[in-house]
């Protein structure tokens, strides 16, 4: 039996519609774009993978501020 991630397929449409063309978009397709990344995001946290890339992203953030002082 197979089986598919919801955070797999939401990847797959949110790679599938960021590559169209830019002048394509409408102003729905953009807001339906944002809603899928904002729930893969959820859907990502909480595993191992998304708490590897925050706290890369929180280390260099870390490091940019470290360089303002």
């Amino acid at each position: 039996m197979v089986t598919l991630s919801v955070t797999l397929i939401l990847g797959l449409i949110a790679f599938l519609l960021l590559r169209r063309a830019p002048a394509a978009r409408k102003r729905g397709d953009t807001a339906v774009v944002m809603a899928i990344m904002l729930v893969l995001g959820v859907l990502i946290a909480p595993t191992s993978f998304g708490q590897a890339i925050t706290n890369g992203v929180n280390q260099f953030a870390t490091t940019l501020s470290g360089w303002g002082t």
